[in-house]
Parts: structure tokens; sequence; C-alpha cells
């Protein structure tokens, strides 16, 4: 019976500790006094100046290698794919200003909504203007990776 309340404690202790490890910024978040939603901002800022500046490599430590985005058109991308337009010419961003955003922050899924003012392409064509999105995050090995993404132009 005591290695039945043991084995239990020690389960609640590590489903306890993980989510307490979901819900605490690193390190370097925290010695600036960041909370999780202002650290989830400040990925969405890197985020969008990844993409006005060709960074693939910041944007692909951003994404991750499961994520998903569905387009305003309707159109899918895979991380690979969304890797390879943007290397290829196909998608760029010459300029975003991120407007407002709203973060929730459930354990260690982060939702985010927002929108942005963007000068940009997609497959060839004129995508400039105001957009609307969302975001999800999971803190995986100590940091936050977007797992999947919507947006939407506004007309």
């Amino acid at each position: 019976m005591k290695s039945l309340v043991a084995t239990v404690l020690m389960a609640c202790s590590a489903v306890g500790l993980a989510w307490a490890d979901a819900q605490a910024p690193s390190a370097e978040v925290a010695a600036k006094g960041m909370s999780v939603s202002e650290e989830i901002k400040q990925i969405e800022r890197d985020w969008a100046d990844a993409m006005t500046s060709g960074n693939l490599d910041k944007v692909a430590q951003i994404v991750g290698d499961d994520w998903m985005g569905i387009s305003y058109d309707g159109s899918r991308a895979s991380k690979q794919k969304l890797l390879a337009d943007v290397r290829a010419g196909q998608d760029k961003a010459e300029s975003i200003e991120i407007g407002p955003m709203e973060v929730k922050v459930l354990g260690s899924v982060a939702i985010v909504q927002g929108s942005d003012t963007e000068k940009s392409t997609m497959n060839g064509k004129d995508t400039s203007g105001k957009w609307v999105w969302m975001d999800v995050f999971v803190k995986r090995h100590g940091r936050w990776v977007a797992v999947r993404s919507q947006s939407a132009m506004i007309k």
C-alpha cells in the first residue's frame, strides 16, 4: 500500500513539475522580468523580423517541425514548405507592423490572436494589407515553438 501511495505521489510531483516548467519563462526572459505572455509576444515580433530579414534559421527555430499553417486562401503549408517558399522568393515580407496581440496560456500551450499590417507577396501575388491571425505555441524542452497558424486578410 505504501508503495502505491509513493508511486501516486511521485507521479503527481512529476506532473506538477512539468506544469510549473511550462508556466515559467526561460532564464533569459526571467532575467528581463518578462511574463510568459510577454515572452510569446516577443517571439511573435522575432518571427516577423525574421520573415522580413529572410533569417530562415530564426524562422526554423520558432516554427516546430510539426508546424502547419492555413493561409487566407485555404492553402496549407508545412514548415518545410514555408522555408522553401521563403528561400525561393515565392513568399516575401518587405515589412510587417505587428498590431495588438492577446495571449492565452493554458499550461504548456499558448494561443495568440493578433493582427498586422504588411507589405508582402505570397506565391508571387501581392498580399499587402491588414491581416488577422492566430498562432498556437507549445513549450518543448524549455522553449516555446509554434505548431499551428491560421491567417485571414481584412478587406
